[in-house]
């Protein structure tokens, strides 16, 4: 009985060693390793290369609003026109007309 049970022992153990992933898994594991190395580095790429893309948007406009306001400022500068001089009163005429008529005599 005890040769039976060592023999039965050894045949379990022999069998658990040999159950190990063959050449097969293990190439496959490996694979499988890399190919998710490739899509993280290809999402950090493509990350950057948005980032990239927004700070260049960002940038032409920015660009674009200071030529606007650069094109407004200048409109505005054009279409200023001197502030109309406001009505006179009758008795401001009366004091110009009698100015004129007197010509500084007292």
């Amino acid at each position: 009985m005890k040769k039976l049970f060592t023999l039965l022992l050894v045949a379990g153990m022999a069998t658990m060693i040999s159950c190990g992933p063959s050449a097969e898994e293990k190439a496959k594991a490996e694979q499988a390793i890399k190919d998710s190395i490739a899509n993280a580095e290809k999402m950090i790429a493509d990350s950057i290369a948005a980032a990239e893309l927004a700070a260049q948007e960002a940038a032409a406009a920015a660009e674009k609003m200071r030529a606007d306001s650069i094109a407004a400022a200048e409109a505005a500068k054009k279409s200023t026109s001197k502030p109309k001089p406001k009505p006179k009163t009758q008795e401001e005429k009366k004091i110009e007309e009698t100015k004129k008529v007197t010509g500084g005599r007292g």
